[in-house]
């Protein structure tokens, strides 16, 4: 399976110009970052810093540069913006409703997302459809209107057992928060581990009676 979407990538590439790649440092960004680096494709890969990300994250941030020794740009939130909103509603109100908390991922996530992704043709991303229920009807390429680009999913269909096979066959650094229980890594206010027998992202935004576990970024 991994040749397979390795030569997908590659001809994927061959195709498009401006390209983007957006790591959140998961084991799936880290496996994308180690192929863009090894085959040195021209995409350009980048961040976005929530304010609120695990110390851990930032440690597997770092690895990966000394690693690699490649430019990763970081998106933040805009200060006006983020300031106001946790002025006006306190510094954790994602907790008190859904409304409150897609707001919050609004200003950490989706608008420096919408700016990072400006003029590009094609957002590379990690998604793989073994995350949860609303990815598992995905399709490896998908138009995105709004933002006038096409996605590409190279890891689509691959399993985690895949992913983590090549994450340690590679020595590829990867998110010590693993090995605590997360299976899906985000900000630290709105992550925690799960029972093995949970749905990956059963850790994100838990207090949510919601099968939908979405911040925005992907809401095709």
């Amino acid at each position: 399976m991994a040749k397979v979407w390795q030569k997908k990538f590659l001809e994927t590439v061959e195709n498009f110009s401006d390209i983007i790649f957006s790591t959140s440092f998961s084991i799936e960004d880290q496996l994308i970052t180690d192929f863009i680096t090894q085959e040195k494709l021209p995409v350009e890969i980048f961040t976005i810093d929530t304010g609120r990300l695990p110390h851990e994250t930032h440690d597997v941030w770092q690895n990966t540069l000394d690693k690699y020794r490649i430019r990763i740009s970081t998106f933040y939130p805009r200060e006006e913006t983020l300031s106001a909103f946790v002025n006006q509603n306190g510094i954790n109100p994602f907790y008190e409703s859904k409304e409150l908390r897609l707001k919050c991922c609004e200003i950490r996530k989706v608008e420096p997302l919408q700016r990072a992704l400006k003029d590009k043709k094609l957002w590379i991303s990690g998604l793989r459809k073994e995350h949860s229920q609303t990815r598992a009807n995905k399709n490896f390429f998908e138009k995105d209107e709004a933002l006038q680009l096409t996605k590409f999913y190279p890891l689509l269909e691959l399993s985690e057992t895949e992913i983590w096979e090549e994450i340690h066959q590679k020595n590829i650094p990867f998110n010590r928060l693993y090995k605590q229980g997360y299976r899906s890594i985000g900000c630290a206010t709105c992550t925690r581990a799960i029972r093995h027998d949970e749905d990956i992202r059963a850790g994100r935004w838990w207090w949510e009676n919601d099968n939908k576990k979405e911040c925005g970024l992907h809401v095709n």
